[in-house]
């Protein structure tokens, strides 16, 4: 649930209609640059939409990290600063101010996003954060649909910077007037010298930088899913011993009866899958109330923080009950089968 969710919110965070450029070899915005000539060029490649006012919907963007101290511990934590502008923000129609209003172009007005105001100290609305040699006014804070952007600041992006003196954007996104003419804008935005820059559709970018936190994170919980089904192996196996143990007569008499070994082994096997079963089910309800909960973790792409939420999906439900069903399988069958194994006559002799 929880790598499911960190890749749910950075897939999100990208538009099905955008491209993102980045220069080659750059794994993250904040290692990529794009300097202000071919942005130029950028601007004149055919094939990006333009909006109702006849505007080309493209937005460079400078994209730095900036330490600011939690709310919650006053510890520094990375967050993401983003320098954009009005058509950067007509780009990603999920995002929504919810308070305040868009900051100025020209100005040191910034914007948070609705993680990013609530989790960094000087980043609600209505505050002043410093950075940069600068004090820059929080006038509005946006929701993006619990995408990453949530967990950013944005500002204008000539006031970005100047702030930070860098003389080049970090990234180039547009949109597409037509999707099916993506590959000839990446064959050109690769093979023009004066480009050398690699384009990619904004939701496989966003993907990306969700692989290698999400992978850490699933890896390391099949390790500790794996080490606690020992211990739950171990809780069905006394559990189910001490079933057999009370019911000595009752196997004794089936026996007695005309039931055969067979027919014992797969009732006490049937038990401990029930038992497990059930404790699956209440494990999986108790873990759904986790998907109300806003966390957060560094991204290992960026090094940025990142708010997100566990994400419960059937495919996660239905490998959370075969694996409680298999733990009760391994846990149950020993048992089972020493109550299989028992002599008709030392049965009815103990009870």
């Amino acid at each position: 649930m929880m790598s499911e969710g960190i890749r749910a919110t950075l897939v999100a965070t990208g538009g099905p209609d955008n491209v993102l450029l980045l220069r080659k070899g750059a794994g993250a915005e904040i290692n990529s640059a794009i300097s202000r000539e071919q942005a130029n060029i950028l601007t004149s490649l055919p094939g990006i939409a333009t909006n109702g006012a006849g505007q080309r919907l493209i937005s460079m963007e400078p994209v730095v990290l900036n330490n600011l101290p939690k709310r919650s511990n006053g510890k520094p934590s990375n967050v993401t600063v983003r320098g954009t502008s009005a058509l950067g923000l007509e780009l990603r129609p999920q995002v929504q101010l919810v308070a305040g209003r868009m900051f100025r172009p020209g100005t040191s007005e910034i914007i948070a996003g609705r993680s990013a105001a609530s989790g960094f100290q000087g980043a609600s609305l209505g505050e002043t954060l410093r950075f940069a040699q600068r004090d820059w006014k929080v006038v509005g804070v946006f929701d993006s649909g619990k995408t990453g952007f949530d967990s950013e600041l944005w500002g204008d992006a000539e006031q970005m910077m100047a702030a930070f003196r860098r003389n080049a954007y970090s990234t180039v996104v547009f949109k597409l007037a037509d999707r099916d003419a993506f590959e000839s804008i990446k064959t050109a935005a690769a093979q023009d010298v004066r480009l050398q820059l690699e384009a990619k559709p904004e939701v496989q970018f966003y993907a990306e930088q969700s692989e290698a936190l999400a992978t850490f994170i699933r890896i390391l919980g099949l390790s500790l899913s794996v080490i606690f089904s020992i211990g739950a192996v171990v809780g069905a196996m006394i559990t189910m011993f001490a079933a057999v143990a009370q019911r000595v007569g009752e196997i004794g008499t089936l026996r007695a009866v005309g039931f055969r070994r067979s027919a014992v082994l797969v009732a006490f096997l049937l038990e401990s899958l029930l038992l497990s079963l059930v404790g699956g089910v209440v494990g999986l309800a108790a873990a759904s109330l986790m998907q109300s909960v806003d966390i957060s973790t560094t991204n290992f792409q960026t090094f940025s923080e990142l708010a997100f939420q566990f994400k419960l999906t059937p495919i996660i439900a239905v490998q959370t009950l075969a694996f409680a069903l298999l733990m009760g399988f391994v846990g149950g069958f020993i048992p089972a089968w020493r109550a299989a194994r028992m002599k008709i006559v030392d049965c009815l002799r103990e009870a």
